[in-house]
């Protein structure tokens, strides 16, 4: 007998098969034997060295070779199988010998994993260290239109890289196969599909049986549409989908990028504001205003340089940087930009004007990281529009001052409105010849516990801009209409101004305010009368005129505030419902001694009565001032020669005084 016949022979005599079940546990270094699967029929000792081979067996069918003595006989056996669970080993034996028994075993061990291997849902690509392909899984056929039995000994650089591609892949293998490292790639293949992202998982295996090879194994998985989805979103994240500029959030990350350089790295913003979007936005409609901003956008983009970039923050609010720049650069940009918003733009039949105010900001000198940069140029926008808009400001520090104190009125101007730190004074008005007071101006005075009194030039054009001129002249109205019907009570019939801007006007409920005022102060007959600037003219003058027939209906006197210093002209006067107007103190002063003054004011009062009008002189200072009006017959006169904006207690005292004296008189 050879000793294949006698392994054989001693196999079948003792179990029954050529290839008995084998199993071994963590616990024991006995290797089982039995004929029949889960059965023992013989338990043998195994040295540790050999113990620590079987039990180096993984999750994925491979073979080992031991050797053993079987009833005093020596067996060469080849086991095949693999780790079933964390603590057991099994499989089947046969004589090492025996290849047509160890074959059997190896296909029937070997056909779970070649299954997976084949139906797994993954490009599954098998090459050796040569990069020659192994194994080409189902898969990987349907991606590339290849066959396994096509392909398999052929050069996986050849047929799936590009020559650079190629050489660079095997430059990286042979490094990673020396330290038998794992890793991971993207690479794009060609495919039936067309051009596909794959992520490959690579990893090295060694063969469990015969000669030791080592394997490369890659795994690859389609993230195509992933990438792609990943790209939409970060599109999205970095795009203004109005316009397709970059967003305030892809600008501010370039932005921290540039100031990441520290002082190395010089350049600039522009901080762009358009000046009239909000009207044309709201006379003509969100959707003309979206076409607007784009059209704004394509014509600001048109006046920029090489190297700049142009984002748009939100609303109506863009912003231009340039790194590695000059501040003579940026206002030279700043300047065409500027110019060129001057031509119209034209959306089908309408053709409307828009303009911008911009700020200058440079990187490190006006602010070293994101927030100082972006607000300094904020401040030197808001410097340009005070300026008269349509222009431009680099910043200085001093406007940081004033930046501060803006910040100052809009927390501690809110706080007076809440907090009764506002009180109202009043200038009487004396009239004509007699001299008799039955009417003041009322204005708004402002007693800070921090500053003191704060002058209305300081908060007045603050609360304009801000928009707490709507709630400031709401406060303005109830006091004077409880003044008013205080006084009333007293017996005084005193009528109380009170001054009224554009702005106010804007807002759609100012007239129910005012009903309300009067009516919470049961103010019956009104007393208050309205004293409009000519700004309020200017807009709209449609609007403005309903506005002021139903002050009016309401028993209010409406009055034109500082006549002849704005763009009203006489030929308006008979347009407007107005019960008086008021000749500027531009007028007034001096006018004894200006014979061009005389001239105007003569012309005025004389339109007036034409017009059934009243005129009142304000800025009144000097006798002979007041003397050379009484020539022209003026209905009324006010001014520091009389008395000074006093509160209304002092108010009540001066009245007292003068009537008394003028009865002694």
């Amino acid at each position: 007998m050879t000793e294949n016949q006698d392994e054989k022979s001693i196999l079948h005599t003792h179990f029954g098969t050529h290839s008995p079940y084998w199993r071994l546990s963590a616990d024991s270094d006995a290797i089982e034997l039995a004929a029949v699967k889960g059965a023992t029929n013989i338990a043998m000792a195994l040295r540790p060295d050999q113990a620590e081979a079987v039990r180096g067996l993984t999750g994925i069918t491979s073979s080992v070779r031991i050797d053993i003595s079987l009833y005093g006989e020596l067996l060469h056996l080849h086991l095949v199988g693999r780790k079933i669970n964390p603590n057991e080993w099994a499989g089947t034996a046969s004589a090492h010998t025996d290849t047509e028994s160890v074959a059997k075993d190896l296909v029937e061990g070997l056909s779970f994993a070649e299954t997976v291997v084949s139906e797994a849902n993954s490009v599954i690509v098998i090459v050796d260290q040569n990069g020659r392909v192994q194994r080409f899984n189902k898969l990987s056929e349907e991606y590339t239109g290849k066959r396994e039995q096509d392909i398999v000994g052929r050069s996986v650089f050849e047929m799936f890289m590009t020559r650079e591609e190629a050489v660079a892949s095997r430059r990286n293998i042979a490094e990673f196969y020396k330290r038998g490292q794992s890793y991971e790639v993207e690479r794009t293949i060609n495919t039936v599909k067309g051009p596909r992202l794959f992520l490959f998982r690579n990893k090295f295996v060694t063969s469990g049986s015969g000669e030791k090879r080592v394997y490369l194994i890659c795994s690859g998985t389609d993230i195509t549409e992933e990438r792609q989805a990943q790209e939409r979103l970060r599109v999205l994240a970095n795009t203004d989908m109005l316009t397709n500029l970059p967003n305030r959030h892809a600008i501010t990350s370039r932005l921290k990028s540039a100031l990441a350089a520290g002082r190395e790295g010089r350049g600039g913003v522009l901080f762009l504001d358009l000046d009239n979007f909000k009207r044309i936005n709201d006379h003509y409609g969100h959707g003309f205003g979206d076409r607007l901003l784009k059209a704004v956008a394509v014509a600001i983009s048109n006046c920029l340089s090489d190297g700049q970039t142009l984002a748009r923050l939100g609303g109506d609010e863009f912003i231009v940087l340039q790194e590695e720049a000059q501040a003579w650069q940026l206002e030279a940009t700043a300047q065409r930009i500027i110019e060129r918003l001057r031509e119209p733009f034209r959306q089908g039949l309408i053709e409307v004007y828009t303009s911008c105010s911009i700020g200058i900001a440079m990187y490190p000198d006006h602010g070293a990281d994101l927030d100082s940069v972006v607000r300094s140029a904020d401040i030197a926008m808001y410097v340009a529009k005070e300026a008269g808009r349509h222009t431009y400001r680099v910043f200085q520090h001093d406007m940081d001052r004033r930046n501060a104190d803006y910040v100052w009125l809009d927390t501690n101007l809110r706080k007076a409105l809440t907090e009764n730190h506002l009180m109202l004074y009043y200038q009487p008005k004396l009239a004509g010849r007699t001299g008799e007071v039955d009417s003041v101006e009322a204005l708004v005075r402002w007693r800070s516990p921090e500053r003191g009194m704060v002058g209305p030039d300081t908060f007045i054009p603050y609360a304009e801009e801000s928009g707490l001129i709507s709630p400031l002249g709401v406060w303005v109205m109830r006091e004077a209409a409880r003044q008013a019907a205080a006084w009333k009570r007293d017996g005084l019939n005193i009528r109380i101004a009170i001054n009224m801007s554009a702005r106010q006007l804007d807002d759609k409920g100012v007239v129910s305010e005012f009903m309300r005022a009067i009516s919470d102060a049961s103010l019956d007959p009104c007393l208050l009368d309205i004293e409009l600037t000519e700004s309020c003219l200017i807009d709209d003058e449609g609007a403005a005129i309903e506005l002021i027939k139903q002050f009016r209906q309401l028993g209010a006197r409406v009055h034109l505030d500082d006549f002849g210093t704005g763009y009203s002209s006489l030929s308006q006067l008979a347009r407007i419902p107005l019960d008086a107007i008021k000749l500027d103190a531009s007028f007034v002063r001096g006018v004894n001694e200006n014979p061009v003054s005389q001239a105007l004011a003569r012309a005025i009062v004389a339109v007036a009565r034409t017009l059934e009008l009243k005129v009142i002189a304000e800025g009144v200072e000097t006798q002979e001032e007041t003397a050379f009006l009484d020539t022209l017959g003026v209905d009324a006169k006010q001014g520091y020669l009389y008395a000074k904006p006093m509160p209304a207690e002092a108010f009540t005292a001066w009245l007292t005084q003068r009537r008394r004296l003028h009865l002694i008189a």
